[in-house]
């Protein structure tokens, strides 16, 4: 009897983080892997690239916050490789108003519910340390169901005993209640409510959808590991897991589009724009899931389910916008310290009535009435990315439709709203337009164009109720498989757990293509 033959090709379409992170996860295992990719700069939303002269810009991602949480830096030993991380700590802020005091979440608890008391009165100070303590465990489970697959008994294990004395009913209720809820359930100061829920809808919704509680309650977990600014940039991260990949016999070709996705016996046939006919036992796809399907279309794979499939994804109607910026100085926001304010999220935001009416435009296709920033200046932290003598910060704005409702183009609007997106900065700081240099402006238009992010979705696809856990993106293609299409694994912000940097879904593709491929490989050999 012959022994079963080895494994054969791996081929990974995209160099998004998760996809680099399964990449690397079966090179390790000994697999033949190549990475493709139709970019010339490597790592999908999570690259670094000179906009200005001296200044390492991010394309996409600035903060890592989820990663930092899975364990994959340290499996994959990426400090090896050059990726070191500085912690953001303070980890947020929230300028005052009107002469009160800001509001400063530094890594410390105690120092957190200080500047609390300080801000916004005793009452909300004690029930911050009540939430933290709660929703810190609750959290944690959260990010041990985001770290594997989403099937029911993984998730059930991951939250089992956790606030059982109710049999679970309250968890299950505090679970689905929405972000707003939450917060109006614990405080009182609209202002705290307001950053927390800035901090919230980074995730994409509305802190006023369903579901939306966990994302809101995650900032407790920001005392115990807050978000990591990578030295040299977001980029930093990809680049580190390329190192990692060549190290264990890897490659990367960048610069040449795959075309189509073709079964091909019992492996699969991959054509590129370049000519290239690449053959694959396994087919890791990083890209977004629209584009994937129309790679199997292409293919010839049957168009009934794509359709079908294509239909009831949902995109959303777009996230925001990005003003890329090189200062003179830093944001000096009265009443605080650099040190107390540029060195993590700067939540620019007062009252979730603004959140409201911008989310509420976003859906009509208008802009909103006034901008909702997410001000980042990791040069005070990294010098690194930045001229001796300059600053550079990234002004994340939500929420900006994708299509417009006027039917305008995209591009006769975006240098006037980063104008806004900067007097909404100037507004809490005050003198800062004075003080940009260059800027370099991301529509959700050029989002797309440039990162493949459809519809300017840098989380792919909604991160509703409806598509998360068990139903991302549609419960045919949770598991990270694809019905009828045996060797092909999905990853990347359209799967489980979603969209941020957290290379989790990169690691479950690639444990799950090793788990089938062992059993077929036994299966084999026992029929032999």
């Amino acid at each position: 009897m012959s022994a079963p033959q080895p494994a054969g090709p791996v081929l990974v379409l995209g160099s998004g983080h998760n996809a680099l992170v399964a990449a690397c996860y079966l090179a390790r295992e000994g697999r033949a892997v190549e990475v493709l990719e139709r970019d010339e700069v490597l790592g999908g939303a999570v690259s670094t690239v000179e906009r200005f002269p001296g200044h390492l810009v991010d394309r996409g991602s600035s903060a890592h916050i989820m990663v930092r949480h899975t364990g994959i830096v340290e499996e994959l030993e990426l400090h090896r490789f050059g990726l070191r991380y500085i912690d953001c700590d303070p980890w947020a802020f929230a300028p005052g108003i009107d002469g009160a005091p800001p509001i400063v979440f530094h890594r410390s608890l105690e120092r957190t519910c200080a500047s609390i008391a300080a801000a916004c009165g005793p009452h909300d100070a004690i029930a911050y340390r009540r939430f933290v303590d709660v929703w810190g465990a609750r959290s944690d489970r959260v990010m041990r169901a985001f770290s594997g697959r989403s099937t029911p008994g993984r998730l059930l294990r991951s939250f089992w005993g956790l606030d059982a004395t109710d049999g679970g009913s309250a968890l299950s209720r505090e679970f689905l209640q929405s972000g707003d809820a939450l917060l109006d359930g614990y405080f009182r100061d609209e202002r705290l409510k307001a950053a927390l829920a800035w901090f919230g809808a980074q995730s994409g919704p509305p802190m006023s959808e369903p579901g939306t509680a966990p994302m809101v309650g995650f900032a407790a977990l920001m005392h115990k590991l807050p978000p990591g600014r990578a030295v040299g940039g977001s980029g930093a991260l990809s680049q580190a897991l390329v190192a990692r990949l060549r190290s264990d016999g890897g490659t990367v070709t960048a610069g040449d589009a795959v075309t189509a996705l073709e079964r091909d016996g019992d492996g699969w046939l991959v054509r590129t724009a370049s000519g290239r006919n690449l053959r694959a036992a396994t087919v890791i796809a990083g890209t977004h899931i629209l584009t994937t399907l129309e790679l199997l279309r292409a293919g010839g794979f049957d168009p009934e389910p794509l359709a079908d499939w294509e239909r009831r994804i949902r995109v959303g109607p777009g996230i925001g916008m990005v003003v890329r910026v090189a200062t003179s100085a830093l944001p000096h926001y009265p009443g605080a310290t650099a040190a107390e304010s540029t060195h993590g999220l700067q939540l620019l935001v007062s009252d979730r009535r603004q959140l409201r009416r911008a989310h509420g435009a976003a859906l009509a296709g208008d802009l909103p009435p006034r901008p909702v920033v997410l001000a980042m200046s990791f040069s005070a932290l990294d010098p690194s990315i930045a001229p001796a003598g300059e600053h550079q910060l990234s002004l994340w704005a939500q929420w900006h439709p994708y299509e417009l409702a006027d039917g305008s183009d995209w591009a006769a609007h975006a240098e006037r709203e980063a104008d806004r997106i900067i007097a909404e900065v100037e507004s809490y700081a005050p003198g800062f337009a004075a003080t940009v240099l260059r800027r370099h402006v991301q529509t959700p238009v050029d989002l797309e164009r440039e990162m493949g992010l459809r519809g300017g979705n840098v989380m792919h696809v909604e991160m509703s109720l409806d598509q998360m856990m068990m139903w991302r993106p549609i419960p045919e293609l949770s598991d990270q498989r694809v019905p009828g299409a045996p060797g092909l694994y999905l990853t990347g912000a359209s799967t489980h757990p979603g969209g941020g940097v957290s290379g989790a879904s990169g690691r479950s593709a690639a444990r799950l293509a090793l788990r089938d491929t062992r059993r077929s490989r036994f299966s084999l050999s026992r029929k032999r």
